[in-house]
């Protein structure tokens, strides 16, 4: 007689979309960080200043903590991590409700993002490698993180140009969130459209490093999708 194993967060073969079930996709969790993020892209691409704001941070955080749920990080790190953001975040709303502006709340913001985009890709990327098979949360997954990738790189921009007297993109250019979170995505997919140049030598070098993470990521990704691709048994 057949049994029928029980899901949990625990077991990786049927929780979290790894069944051949149609619904693997709505279990998996990953269409929820993908909706967070999606929020989190808008709540920055929608900006006009060039620092990043309050709310758009929050989001970020959230979309972290559920990062670290979906990918099934172990409850003892999943705990602190949650931790450290709620600390974070109330951390940054003290400090803009007490009046910091200009460059250090600038610098505070840009550098929390950024940890916060370094740390769940590393998560999903560890889930994922887990895994014996490739199915359709494994696609879920490797946009989210690759979105993460650009939203990084975004906010390490921000940070250079904090770091320096000039312009990212020079005195002729708009130098909004919005143009970097632009200029961000054609350098990780390397389309380079070339309306906005970087201006300095830490700007242009991590545009090299993103340009190389893209292509790397995208070559790990497919490599993996292919070896692990298999179809739905009927």
């Amino acid at each position: 007689m057949s049994t029928r194993r029980r899901r949990t967060p625990g077991n990786d073969s049927t929780f979290l979309g790894a069944t051949d079930t149609g619904r693997s996709i709505w279990q998996s969790g990953y269409w929820l960080v993908l909706a967070l993020l999606t929020v989190s892209y808008v709540l920055c691409a929608i900006q006009t200043s060039p620092n990043p704001s309050l709310i758009a941070l929050l989001f970020q955080l959230v979309t972290v903590a559920a990062t670290l749920w979906v990918a099934q990080v172990k409850p003892s790190i999943r705990r602190l991590g949650w931790a450290i953001l709620t600390a974070v975040g109330l951390a940054v709303v003290i400090v803009q409700l007490g009046g910091v502006e200009g460059r250090l709340l600038g610098v505070i913001l840009s550098t929390a993002s950024m940890l916060a985009y370094l740390v769940a890709p590393v998560a999903i990327i560890a889930h994922q490698a887990r895994k014996m098979r490739v199915d359709g949360q494994t696609f879920l997954a490797a946009i989210s993180a690759y979105i993460m990738v650009g939203m990084f790189f975004t906010f390490a921009y921000s940070l250079a140009a904090l770091s320096t007297a000039q312009p990212l993109f020079g005195e002729g250019d708009e130098d909004t969130l919005t143009s970097r979170l632009f200029f961000s995505f054609t350098t990780l997919t390397t389309t380079g459209y070339g309306n906005l140049v970087p201006v300095g030598a830490l700007a242009q070098s991590v545009a090299i490093m993103e340009a190389i993470a893209g292509q790397l990521f995208l070559v790990v990704v497919v490599a993996r999708v292919v070896s692990g691709w298999q179809p739905q048994r009927r």
